[in-house]
C-alpha cells in the first residue's frame, strides 16, 4: 500500500506558515518532525505509476548518455580514416568523453541532494543535443574541434543526466532499489546496441558524417524530452527540509565525513578496462551486458551489495587474463559475451553499492557522484595507457596484463570494503 508522499506533509506545513505564531508550538514541532523523519520512516512504495515512469526516464537517460558514449569506436575509426590523427591521440576524445561522464557526478549529485535535478536535467538534455549538432558542424580534420564539441562538452551534458536519472531511483524503490538500477542501467547496453550500428550505417552508406551525428542528435533529443517529462522525486530535498525547518538546526552531509568514511573510500578505489579496443564486438559485448545488468542486481537485492559486487570484481579481472587465449574469432566472441555479461554487472551494481553505504536520504547523490568522479580519473587515462602499452607493433600482452592486475587490484580493494562493512553493522548480508 502506498504511504502518503512525504512531499505532501511538506506542502500542508507550508500552507500553514502563516498561521504557525498562532498553533500551539507542540504542534509546529510535530509537523516538522513528520516532514524531516528519515527515509526508513517513510513510506516508499516500491512500486506504482510514477515509479515505473521514473524506471523509464532513468532508462531513457542511460541509453542516450552511455549509449553514444559507447559508440566512439565508430568515430575513432572514422577520424583515422580522415587523417585527424593517430590513433592514440584520437582516443583522448572518447576519454575525456567518459571522462566527463563521471566526473560531473559529483556536482550533479550534489545538486540531486539540494533539490535543483529539474534545471540540471532541463539544461544537461539541451548542452547534450546543441553538443551534438556542434560536432556535426566539426571538420573531422581539426582536432581541436572534436575535442571541444565531443570529448568535452557532450561529455559534460552527458554527465549532467546520468547521477540525477539514477538516485531519482531511491525516491521510489528501497526493497527493489538495485533491482531497478540495474534495469536504468541497461538502456547502456541497448544504446550500446543502437547508437554504433545506426552511425556505421550512416557513415558508410551515403548520408555521411555530419547528417549521421544529426540523425542521433533529433533521436536522442527525442528520448530526452521524453525523460523529462517522467522524471520526479518524491521526497523533499535537503534544501525544502531546511526550509521548513526555520530556524531548527538539521544535520547536513559534510563531504569530509564521506570522504573520511574507510569502506566507502576502498570501495571507490577501483575502475575497469577500456572496450574501445574491442570495437568489432561491441554490439556482442553490450548485448551480453544486459543480462549482466540485471540478474546480479535481482540477487543482490536478496543477499547484499557488497555480496554481490565483490565476485563480479574478481570474475572481471580474471576474464581480462582469458584475452590470451582468444587468438580465433570464435573465441573473441565467447570472451565478448563473458566480458560483457560481467562487467556489466560490475557496472551495474556501482551505484546502488554506494547508495546503500548513505546515513540519510540527502547523501545519495552525492555518495553516487563522489563514487563516479572517482572512477573518471581510470577513464582519463585508462585507454590512452592501454594504446601506449599496445604501441605501433599491437603488442597485446602488455594492456591486457596491466588492465587484469589493476582490476584484479581493485576487486581486492572492494572485498576489504566488504569486510569493514560487515564488521560495521555486524551481518554478513551487506
Amino acid at each position: 500500500m502506498q504511504g502518503k508522499p512525504a512531499v505532501e506533509g511538506l506542502e500542508t506545513l507550508t500552507k500553514r506558515s502563516s498561521s504557525m505564531t498562532e498553533q500551539p508550538r507542540s504542534e509546529s514541532v510535530a509537523e516538522v518532525d513528520k516532514v524531516l523523519a528519515p527515509t526508513q520512516e517513510i513510506d516508499i512504495p516500491d512500486g506504482g505509476l510514477q515509479a515505473w515512469l521514473s524506471v523509464l526516464g532513468g532508462w531513457l537517460v542511460s541509453f542516450c548518455a552511455f549509449g553514444f558514449a559507447s559508440s566512439f569506436g565508430v568515430f575513432e575509426a572514422y577520424y583515422v580514416n580522415a587523417g585527424t590523427s593517430s590513433s592514440s591521440n584520437i582516443s583522448w576524445i572518447g576519454s575525456l568523453q567518459f571522462f566527463f561522464l563521471f566526473a560531473m557526478g559529483l556536482p550533479a549529485g550534489k545538486l540531486f541532494d539540494e533539490g535543483y535535478y529539474r534545471f540540471e536535467l532541463a539544461f544537461g538534455s539541451l548542452f547534450l543535443v546543441f553538443c551534438m549538432m556542434m560536432l556535426s558542424l566539426a571538420d573531422p580534420t581539426k582536432y581541436y574541434q572534436l575535442i571541444l564539441s565531443q570529448g568535452i562538452g557532450i561529455g559534460i551534458g552527458s554527465g549532467l543526466l546520468l547521477v540525477p536519472a539514477l538516485s531519482i531511483q531511491s525516491h521510489h524503490w528501497r526493497r527493489k532499489r538495485s533491482l531497478v538500477m540495474g534495469i536504468v542501467l541497461s538502456g547502456a547496453s541497448f544504446g550500446g546496441i543502437l547508437y554504433p550500428i545506426m552511425l556505421n550505417q550512416l557513415f558508410n552508406n551515403g548520408v555521411g558524417f555530419a547528417w549521421g551525428v544529426r540523425a542521433a542528435g533529433f533521436m536522442t533529443l527525442g528520448f530526452l524530452v521524453v525523460a523529462n517529462c517522467v522524471l520526479r522525486t518524491r521526497l523533499p530535498s535537503a534544501r525544502e527540509r531546511r526550509k521548513v525547518a526555520g530556524g531548527r538546526d538539521l544535520p547536513k552531509p559534510r563531504i569530509r565525513d564521506i570522504l573520511t568514511d574507510t569502506p566507502y573510500l576502498w570501495m571507490s578505489v577501483d575502475r575497469q578496462y577500456t572496450d574501445f579496443y574491442l570495437q568489432l564486438w561491441i554490439a556482442i559485448l553490450n548485448a551480453s551486458s544486459i543480462i549482466g545488468r540485471t540478474v546480479p542486481n535481482a540477487i543482490s537485492d536478496r543477499i547484499g551489495t557488497l555480496n554481490t559486487l565483490a565476485p563480479l570484481a574478481v570474475i572481471t579481472g580474471a576474464l581480462v587474463f582469458v584475452m590470451f587465449a582468444a587468438t580465433t574469432p570464435g573465441a573473441v566472441i565467447v570472451f565478448a559475451i563473458l566480458y560483457g555479461a560481467f562487467s556489466g554487472g560490475f557496472i551495474a551494481m556501482l551505484p546502488p553499492t554506494l547508495a546503500s553505504m548513505s546515513r540519510s536520504p540527502d547523501e545519495i547523490g552525492i555518495r553516487i557522484g563522489f563514487g563516479y568522479c572517482f572512477c573518471s580519473l581510470a577513464m582519463l587515462t585508462g585507454t590512452p595507457i592501454s594504446g601506449a602499452l599496445l604501441g605501433p607493433q599491437d603488442d597485446w600482452a602488455k594492456p591486457i596484463i596491466f588492465s587484469g592486475i589493476v582490476l584484479l587490484a581493485g576487486a581486492a580493494c572492494i572485498g576489504y570494503a566488504r569486510v569493514l562493512v560487515a564488521r560495521r553493522k555486524g551481518s554478513r548480508r551487506v
